[in-house]
Order: structure tokens, then C-alpha cells, then sequence
């Protein structure tokens, strides 16, 4: 670890970050404490044990150099590693100028809970440097990105049985690339190497269907919310999820993909979007895709034909709806704005956007909210699809979707032979397509989501809990405590 200062360094250094800060009110900490605490008495377990679990087992905090425009610039950075108890660790890493170590601490700590929740086999991390990825060129941000994997190989935090990071907040498949390359040059000759980190390009070892599945697990979580009416009716809304008004906070990797989703596949209208310059409002619906190009070829969503653009970005909380979608940053939705929310459904597509504040006001009101714990897992579960593809050194679907189509030929002729009528072509056409790679991780993903869900919904019956992310947070809770009991970690 490099000091934030030297002698010989001191003329041509600048710090990017001086300090490790400490939690600030309403942090994701202090959120994740609040939500552990509430969800606590409903789990049977030693009052130590649970604490032992909520405490962060390993953080890492380091400084390095990197020479950026003729000086050296000191850069902080992080990983925490939560829990072992399942190995390797797993979690994503982020480019943000706010981020710290008891963020990082937090996330990972959420990490822990979502994979025991959606029954991925790993323990919880997070990573992330402080940075904003706009301020830097490309070729610096890979030197950047090298230099942390360098930092991590070095202390042990990174590995395909060890630590495996992901895309987060500022980052995605090409950081993730680079992480893969330099693990790769530290490690010759390494078989499951590219298993160091998911999110790759798929090219380099990346799966189909990993960039939009974050927001199709959104999607299949809203989906299965509304196959539940007891849950729907407090909200009003009834029916299905097919023609409801949706608004976005966030048109990230998350919140675009979602909104496109839920567009295309005709479940929703898209009447409201907000991003860091302002928010889009268009009662009777915005086409998301021309929204997008808009955002691609401006630079910004403001001035956006057809909507009403407003300058303060979190109004997109405060806009009629039916379904509110936050899929920005944390604490959006706070004391100071929760009583003006309109939505009489909330489903947290980013981590932690509700203050534990907000989260009481919002209750108090009957707001449901579908807790991030939950409604973001579609991320790590493909994440899992990809690691376990790595290790296994073969495409999924390869050795069986020859064996589907001949079974599907057979049949077709079969039914042609008994009626002596030939299939029409549309149809025999998908029959005989076969299942690849993509239909393998988004049928996985669909069936992940439903089966949490149902044991979510479950715990919120059997247990009395207060709302939908206490029984997530005690579903999750209840299986990291197995899993310590049954392999003996505690003594």
C-alpha cells in the first residue's frame, strides 16, 4: 500500500481522494443496519452468530500512482469481502467519485444476502475507485483498471475460487476485459482463468444475455409480483402487469434495458424518465428506443420531442404513475420527498435508493415497494451462469440443442402422419430453431426470479413480517445461518 504522500513524491503527486470517510447519515451502512436489525427477530439464531454475520470479514482499503498527463495522481480504492462462507466471493466493482469504504462494506454485505436469497453459491463482495470514468480517457481508465487488478492479485482479493468481481457503477464488459487480461498475464498458463471476473465481453469468455440481466430480472420480478393478488391489491392495480405507467429513474445499463424490455414485450408504457440532467414527462407514453438515440446523439435526454422535460432530476420520483422504477443511484427516495411519491408501487432496480426514512413513510402511506435485495438479483444469478460456463470450458446448449431439434422433428412428423396436415412454416420454423445460449440463461433467470419470489412471499405469510424486504432480507438471512450451522464455520 502506497501513502497518499511521499517526499519524493510530493511535487508532482495529486491525490484523487484524501481521506477514508466514515458513514454519513442515511449511507447504504446505515440503511443495510437498519433493514439487518428489522429483519433479525424474525430468524432463530444465536444473537452472536447474527452479529458475526452482519459484520464485513475482510476490506481491503489501498492507494496507488498512476501517471496521468505527465503527474502522478494517487487513486483510492477498495474491495470487501463479507461473508466466506460460500467461496469464492462475489460482487461488483465501481467507478464512482463518492464511493468509500463503508459503501463498498455495505454492498458487499447486500451481496451476501441476494446470492443466499436467489441460491447462487457465493459469498458477498464489492469493489469500486474512486473516480468519475468522464474525467479520464480510455486508455487511462485501462491503466487505472490494470493497476487495481495489480493491487488485488497481489493482497489475494481476486480469483475464480477466491474474489470475483463484476460490473457496477461506472463499469462494464470492457473493464471487465481488462481485469480478465491482466489476472491472465499474472497468472500463465492458469486454466480457469477468465472464471476471475464475469460481465466479460462474450468474445472473451462472456454469456449471452448478461448486459440486460439486471433489467430483465427487474422485468421477470414486477412479472411474478402481479401473479400475486393479495400483494397487487393494496396497490390498486389490478390485473397484470400489461398496461401500466411506468416512470425510470436511470437509463444506465439497468434502467435502460428494463424500460426497453417492458416497452418491446408490450407490459408497459413508458410515460416518465429522469437522469442526472433532468427528467422527461410524457403522460401518454415516450418511445424508449427514440429516447435513447436522442440521449446517444445529444448527449443529454433534455429537450426530448414529445415530452416535457423538467430541470430538477428527481422529479421523476414525484410524477403520476403506476410503477416507479429507481434505477439510479442510492437515498433518491428520502424523508424530505417519500410524502410526494405517487406511485402506489415502488421495485428498486438500484441498490439501496430508499432511506431507511423513506422506507417508514412509505409504508406508513401502503406503498409497496419490491426490495432491491430481490428485484436486482438477475445481475449476479447470469453472473453465475457465466462462472460456472468458464469453469466448465464449453457453451451452454452445445451439446444438447441438436438432440432438441431431432426430438422436435419427430414429433412434427408424427402429428403431420396422424392429421395430414403440414405444419405452417412460421411455426415449424421456431420448433426446430433449437434452444442456444441466450433461451438457456434467460429460461435460468426466469425460473431464479419465480422460485425467490415464492419463497419470499412465503416468509412474509409464515413470519408476519412487516413488508416484502424484511421477508427478503429474513429468506436470505435464513440461509447464510443454515449454511454456518451445516458446514460447521461456527463454532
Amino acid at each position: 500500500m502506497i501513502p497518499s504522500k511521499t517526499n519524493s513524491l510530493a511535487a508532482c503527486v495529486t491525490p484523487v481522494n484524501s481521506t477514508v470517510s466514515a458513514p454519513s447519515p442515511n449511507s447504504m451502512l446505515d440503511v443495510f443496519n437498519a433493514n439487518y436489525t428489522r429483519a433479525a427477530q424474525y430468524v432463530h439464531a444465536a444473537p452472536d452468530l447474527l452479529d458475526n454475520i452482519r459484520t464485513c470479514h475482510s476490506m481491503y482499503f489501498m492507494q496507488f500512482p498512476v501517471r496521468i498527463r505527465g503527474e502522478v495522481r494517487i487513486f483510492q480504492a477498495f474491495r470487501a469481502e463479507h461473508s466466506h462462507h460460500r467461496q469464492p466471493t462475489k460482487g461488483g466493482l465501481r467507478f464512482a467519485p463518492h464511493v468509500d469504504l463503508p459503501e463498498v462494506s455495505a454492498l458487499a454485505a447486500l451481496m451476501t444476502l441476494k446470492c443466499a436469497l436467489v441460491d447462487v453459491p457465493f459469498g458477498g463482495a464489492k469493489g469500486g475507485i474512486a473516480l468519475a470514468p468522464r474525467d479520464y480517457t480510455e486508455e487511462e481508465l485501462e491503466r487505472i483498471t490494470r493497476r487495481y487488478t495489480t493491487e488485488l492479485v497481489r493482497k489475494n482479493f481476486i480469483g475464480p475460487g477466491v474474489d470475483v468481481p463484476a460490473p457496477d457503477m461506472g463499469t462494464g464488459e470492457r473493464e471487465m476485459a481488462w481485469i480478465a487480461d491482466t489476472y491472465s498475464m499474472l497468472h500463465p498458463n492458469g486454466l480457469n482463468n477468465l472464471a476471475c471476473v464475469t460481465g466479460k465481453p462474450v468474445p472473451q469468455g462472456g454469456i449471452r444475455g448478461r448486459r440486460e440481466a439486471t433489467g430483465r430480472g427487474v422485468l421477470y420480478a414486477l412479472r411474478e409480483f402481479f401473479l400475486h393478488q393479495d400483494l397487487v391489491k393494496p396497490t390498486g392495480l389490478g390485473g397484470s402487469m400489461v398496461n401500466k405507467r411506468v416512470v425510470v429513474q436511470g437509463l444506465g445499463n439497468v434502467g435502460s434495458h428494463f424500460a426497453r424490455l417492458a416497452q418491446d414485450e408490450d407490459y408497459a408504457t413508458i410515460v416518465g424518465v429522469g437522469e442526472a440532467d433532468g427528467t422527461l414527462h410524457a403522460p401518454d407514453g415516450m418511445d424508449i428506443h427514440e429516447v435513447l438515440a436522442w440521449k446517444e446523439e445529444t448527449g443529454s435526454i433534455r429537450d426530448f420531442p414529445g415530452a416535457t422535460t423538467l430541470n430538477n432530476p428527481r422529479a421523476c420520483l414525484e410524477l403520476a404513475c403506476d410503477i416507479l422504477v429507481p434505477a439510479a443511484l442510492e437515498n433518491q427516495l428520502t424523508a424530505d420527498n417519500a410524502h410526494r411519491v405517487q406511485a402506489p408501487l415502488i421495485v428498486e432496480a438500484a441498490n439501496s435508493p430508499t432511506t431507511a426514512e423513506a422506507d417508514a413513510i412509505l409504508r406508513q402511506r401502503g406503498i409497496v415497494l419490491i426490495p432491491d435485495l430481490y428485484a436486482n438479483a438477475g445481475g449476479v444469478t447470469v453472473s453465475y451462469f457465466e462462472w460456472v460456463k468458464n469453469l466448465s470450458h464449453m457453451r451452454f446448449g452445445r451439446m444438447a440443442k441438436r438432440v432438441g431439434i431431432q426430438t422436435q422433428r419427430r414429433m412434427m412428423s408424427g402429428i403431420e402422419a396422424l392429421t395430414g396436415e403440414t405444419f405452417p412454416s412460421p411455426l415449424s420454423d421456431d420448433m426446430l430453431h433449437g434452444i442456444d445460449e441466450l433461451e438457456l440463461v434467460n429460461s435460468g433467470l426466469e425460473e431464479t426470479m419465480i422460485d425467490a419470489f415464492q419463497e419470499i412471499v412465503s416468509i412474509l405469510h409464515q413470519k408476519g413480517t412487516e413488508d416484502l424486504r424484511t421477508a427478503a432480507f429474513v429468506c436470505g438471512l435464513n440461509k447464510v445461518v443454515t449454511a454456518y450451522e451445516q458446514l460447521g464455520i461456527w463454532p
